[in-house]
């Protein structure tokens, strides 16, 4: 099976298969730039950084007292970046530092001495994916060679929000290339311009796309929390893959304007952090209406800015809770950790009802897809007429002229047949892009929302994915399982939490639910994330064997 046709069935069909990796080791003669970007990686580095692990209130508390100032933390985390991304390790995952970081920390380490603390992102250093706007001195490029150049002239509406909270913009994060929407055959986390990212926990493991870049770099302690951008498990994906909480909300919930497109009707940005609180604190600080994108009016009355109020450590307790079994059964050590996850909850409260096979889940066949592709073309087309890459291009059809002029540095390893693809579709005029996105839309949400309502749930659990699997360039990526899609397809939020470890390698629980329901996954998630305490740091193996 073709690795998108594979993820079609999975990601964007929400059917669970057999695990295709088995091995405990990589072969190393298909890893190609996997291993060979970084000869000189240290396979005996030792971590000591002062700051892992370090939460938001924590560093606050540091601030306030005077004993950390924002512009030190900063500087260490740049340090940071060079001893474990630019060199020991080689993570790869930053595609670029801002070189106005330290600035921007001692503007806000003056601010906090007059007095003014702008709320709990005040001087705490965030990266953001590649794909996102900064109108200042870095490129966004989405990892392709194609925009290099590109500065972009108006901040993303999120990134106004996070500057106006008082965040430090450290860098942007690598990502799959144009968020994994380029070959059949790609591997997730590898772009043009960044390169390979790697799993901190084992190097030669796949990070998991497209938002890898933020997964690794929030778990590898490279800065407080990251930002990452979703259309269908690109979030929750790379979060359970890397060990950390990675929440995608609904739809309309955080502005998408300012940000390289796939899909309309699903892309939605949003926060991966080692805490649920961490996440939590993020997600209110970029809510809003944004005149920019104009579904952000459907959260009008629903957002709210501070969701760690409804953060609460009984919050198991009396809720109902569906598990989707049909999304099991692709790995049995994955079983194995989900069911003690499962023994776990209900011995807080938790009352687990087993679901059966959603019937608007199952015969969605093509539509997705066709949904995918017709709005990517049509969105990157609307965002390339305003941008300014170096290389001159300004529509999809240029992009691909582009790879193929230059495919010895754009596609060493694979091809461009999903642009392709894109290209030759019609407008969203065209009757089988209307046909496909009312069916896709209509589905999805009536799958999730007759689920929740004849069972009285509170939220419907489901395995994120199954352990990183071994970064292949020549081969592509060998996805497992996987529960992204009915939530991504539907709109609504999504928010995995680490669940436990399978041979080392992270696995992480997923909880969805119905639109603006956040407060209540908020609720169930950091329950059962104080009661299980699965996170821990990376190691940085250079692999299992």
């Amino acid at each position: 099976m073709k690795r998108r046709n594979f993820f079609r069935n999975t990601l964007l069909g929400g059917l669970s298969l057999p695990m295709l990796v088995t091995s405990t080791s990589c072969d190393s003669d298909n890893q190609g730039e996997a291993n060979s970007t970084n000869s000189s990686t240290d396979t005996s580095f030792t971590d000591s950084f002062e700051w892992k692990e370090v939460t938001i209130s924590e560093l606050q508390s540091k601030m306030e007292s005077g004993e950390l100032s924002a512009r030190d933390l900063t500087q260490q985390y740049l340090d940071r970046i060079k001893a474990i991304d630019q060199s020991g390790p080689g993570l790869q995952s930053v595609i670029e530092v801002n070189p106005d970081a330290l600035s921007i920390a001692e503007q806000l380490d003056e601010e906090r001495k007059q007095g003014n603390v702008r709320g709990p992102l005040h001087g705490i250093p965030i990266m953001v994916k590649d794909n996102i706007d900064s109108a200042d001195k870095m490129m966004t490029t989405a990892g392709a060679l194609a925009l290099e150049g590109n500065i972009a002239s108006q901040d993303a509406f999120i990134i106004e929000k996070l500057r106006a909270a008082g965040a430090v913009l450290l860098g942007k994060t690598n990502l799959s290339e144009w968020a994994n929407f380029r070959s059949t055959r790609s591997s997730s986390g590898w772009s043009s311009r960044g390169g390979q990212v790697k799993n901190p926990y084992v190097l030669d493991r796949n990070p998991c796309g497209s938002s890898s870049g933020s997964g690794a770099a929030a778990s590898a302690n490279l800065c407080t929390l990251t930002i990452g951008t979703e259309t269908n498990g690109s979030i929750v994906c790379p979060s359970s893959s890397n060990g950390i909480v990675g929440i995608k909300p609904t739809v309309g919930l955080w502005s998408r304007s300012g940000i390289i497109p796939i899909s309309e009707s699903q892309d939605t940005a949003g926060p991966m952090a080692r805490t649920v609180r961490d996440g939590a604190v993020l997600l209110g600080a970029l809510t809003g209406v944004d005149p920019r994108d104009p579904r952000t009016q459907e959260s009008t009355g629903k957002f709210h800015q501070d969701y760690t109020q409804f953060l609460d450590a009984d919050g198991l307790n009396g809720a109902r809770i569906g598990v989707g079994r049909s999304f099991m059964d692709f790995h049995e050590e994955v079983d194995k950790v989900l069911e003690q996850a499962f023994e776990l909850m209900k011995s807080k409260g938790a009352t687990l009802v087993d679901l059966e096979e959603v019937e608007e889940w199952q015969g969605l066949g093509n539509a997705g897809y066709q949904v995918l592709l017709y709005e990517f073309k049509d969105g990157v087309n609307k965002y390339l007429e305003t941008a300014n890459p170096g290389t001159g291009v300004k529509t999809l059809a240029d992009v691909i002229a582009f790879n193929k002029a230059n495919s010895d540095r754009a596609m060493p390893y694979f091809k461009q047949e999903i642009l392709e693809a894109a290209e030759e579709k019609g407008d969203l005029n065209t009757p089988e892009y209307k046909e496909a996105v009312k069916k896709t839309l209509e589905q999805s949400r009536k799958g999730i929302d007759r689920v929740m309502k004849e069972n009285n749930l509170d939220a419907i659990i489901a395995p994120t994915g199954g352990p990183a699997w071994c970064t292949d360039l020549i081969n592509g990526d060998h996805f497992g399982g996987g529960s992204s899609s009915p939530a991504a397809r539907a709109g609504y939020p999504n928010i995995t939490v680490p669940a436990g470890f399978v041979h080392g390698l992270p696995v992480g629980l997923s909880f969805f639910g119905g639109a603006y329901t956040e407060p209540t996954l908020l609720k169930i998630t950091y329950a059962f994330e104080q009661a299980s305490k699965h996170r821990k740091a990376p190691e940085f193996k250079p692999s299992l064997s």
